[in-house]
């Protein structure tokens, strides 16, 4: 229930446009549920009435439907705008919240999205949004109109007969526990439907980028296997949830049926006795009372199903919004006009999941303008310092500092904006050439994307392709050689213009001779009077580098410059070797 009041907080915005929503739902309310009334006044002054003269029955029965017509047109009429503003508020709560989910997920640390599938996130995003959705546009305002229309009536039922209310009320407790124990069990139904979806939705999202793998190894027919064992599992938590919801509507007309049983019961009874209690207006009138009695009560089942499906929903957007941002911009940020580069690791222990050492007593410094070629086995550490300097994550021991400033001491945002990066698996965004190179950020026009990829060596590609800079780009890229990837996301980083600081991760490893020149000549515009740290597969990279350093197992074991550590004759010599004879560096 916190959960919904949370939810329902988001609607404070809103609160004039509420108010008037629900003014149009009490005159609803009262309007509509008053023409019972008029049904019975009908009945017993116009139809039963033998002792009025005939023309003064007729002119009161003209200007009684005269009135019930009115107040019906009208109040429908309401009714229709009352609906279009309550889905008007409530889509523009949930476009709040779904922005806020979006936003949380931006300031995510990477931590997160190790842990985190991207189904998982993508069932947040959209699916659990989406159930919201219709629990507010529906499920809160609705059930609010329900409940006037339900007290409606019963106020009008107690007015013309406290006795046949009573007969119809007495059916409502038994109805009403049934229904608390079958919220119960769907409530629990949809948390599983949830989780089975995200687990589905996880593995879609992991076989479609994997789809090349999985046909290369021919191993489409185990992917079919268990898409059926996940989607099988779902369908079953699905029918749990029918079977449960599907209660609801018969156990409603059951007491509707109930109700009509003791109305002519009761009410024939008193009909047949002469009760002054009763007329045959009342009676007319009560019928078509339990008719619009149970229809909101019908309605409000239905919401207290859809709630207990969107409680669901609520617990895990919420779970999400409260999630811990482990990486957080401290109270009083440093802000330096410049940087002049200097980085170092001061004695930096680091862990992705706290017990599992991968960074252990680092140290060392790059002067500004330097080159910092790191070398290691895969496993020994060499990317989690890229990752560090941009505070993607946070050390748990030591420091890691720019010009003697603790990096945690930077906003994220300002600190990442002085970095280049250029990764070995480049991220290309649908979209165009020049949206890919720009990335929205204010400020380059198309004459700098320009500049950018000339600088880089991927104008000739570019221009050589449809559109040029306009053509659109596939989906992470789809068409273009890992080469034009490369140069693209340098030309991207390239017009960012980072402030004298570019570290970049295996930016030449698995591509040809003939891009690698091209790589290699853009890198080195890239890094000239930049401090730049490289993770090195390439051994021209690993020769011209101003220093190297030696990981394994997380540990600093040797560095120095390239003839430095040839001449120590150890396990660089191994790596360099290794390097040497392998088919990439031929």
């Amino acid at each position: 229930m916190n959960m919904a009041k949370r939810l329902l907080a988001y609607s404070l915005p809103y609160w004039r446009w509420l108010i008037l929503a629900f003014a149009m739902i009490t005159f609803t309310a009262l309007s509509i549920n008053f023409l019972p009334v008029l049904i019975q006044r009908i009945t017993d002054q116009c139809l039963m009435n033998a002792d009025a003269p005939a023309d003064e029955r007729i002119e009161l029965l003209m200007r009684l439907s005269v009135i019930y017509i009115s107040i019906a047109g009208i109040g429908h009429l309401v009714r229709y705008f009352q609906a279009m503003l309550t889905a008007w508020i409530g889509q523009k709560i949930i476009y709040d919240l779904r922005l806020e989910v979006f936003r949380k997920v931006l300031r995510m640390h990477q931590a997160y999205f190790d842990r985190t599938a991207v189904g998982t996130l993508m069932t947040r995003v959209t699916s659990d949004i989406e159930r919201l959705q219709h629990f507010v546009t529906e499920g809160v305002v609705g059930s609010i109109a329900d409940l006037f229309m339900l007290f409606g009536i019963m106020g009008y039922m107690i007015y013309i007969s406290p006795w046949l209310s009573l007969a119809i009320f007495s059916t409502l407790p038994l109805l009403f526990a049934f229904m608390f124990y079958v919220n119960t069990k769907l409530r629990d139904a949809n948390r599983d439907i949830r989780d089975r979806q995200s687990r589905l939705n996880a593995f879609l999202q992991e076989s479609l980028t994997g789809m090349t793998t999985i046909q290369l190894f021919n191993r489409e027919a185990s992917a079919m296997e268990d898409f059926d064992e996940r989607h099988t599992k779902l369908r079953s938590a699905y029918f749990d949830e029918v079977r449960w919801f599907s209660l609801y509507f018969p156990t409603v007309e059951g007491g509707q049926a109930l109700a009509v049983l003791l109305i002519l019961a009761v009410g024939g009874m008193m009909l047949l006795q002469g009760s002054e209690a009763i007329t045959l207006g009342i009676f007319v009138a009560f019928l078509a009372y339990i008719r619009d009695f149970f229809r909101p009560l019908g309605s409000l089942s239905d919401k207290a199903g859809s709630f207990q499906i969107a409680m669901a929903s609520i617990e895990r957007v919420f779970a999400l919004l409260d999630a811990e941002e482990e990486v957080q911009d401290p109270a009083q940020t440093e802000a330096p006009d410049r940087i002049a580069g200097t980085i170092a690791f001061n004695k930096v222990w680091f862990a992705y999941n706290n017990d599992n050492w991968v960074i252990k007593d680092l140290s060392f410094s790059v002067e500004p303008g330097q080159v910092l070629a790191v070398v290691g086995a895969t496993g020994a550490g060499k990317s989690t310092i890229i990752n560090l300097i941009g505070r993607f994550y946070d050390v748990q021991q030591g420091a890691v500092t720019i010009d003697g400033i603790d990096v945690r001491q930077f906003n994220k945002h300002d600190l990442r904006g002085r970095l280049g990066y250029v990764f070995q698996d480049p991220f290309i965004f649908t979209g165009s050439v020049a949206d890919n190179i720009a990335l929205q950020t204010p400020g380059i026009s198309r004459a700098e994307v320009i500049h950018a990829a000339k600088t880089v060596n991927a104008h000739n590609f570019i221009e050589a392709m449809p559109e040029g800079y306009d053509t659109v780009l596939n989906e992470r890229g789809e068409g273009l050689s890992l080469g034009q990837k490369q140069l693209l996301v340098m030309a991207r980083a390239l017009a960012q213009n980072p402030e004298l600081l570019f570290v970049l991760d295996e930016a030449t490893a698995s591509v040809d001779t003939a891009t690698e020149v091209l790589i290699q000549d853009a890198l080195a515009k890239l890094m000239a009077n930049r401090t730049s740290i490289v993770i090195a597969h390439r051994l021209s990279t690993i020769r011209h580098a101003d220093r190297i350093l030696v990981m394994r197992h997380g540990e600093l074991v040797d560095q120095g410059t390239h003839n430095e550590l040839m001449a120590h004759d150890g396990y660089y010599r191994q790596l360099y070797d290794l390097l040497q004879h392998s088919p990439e560096q031929k």
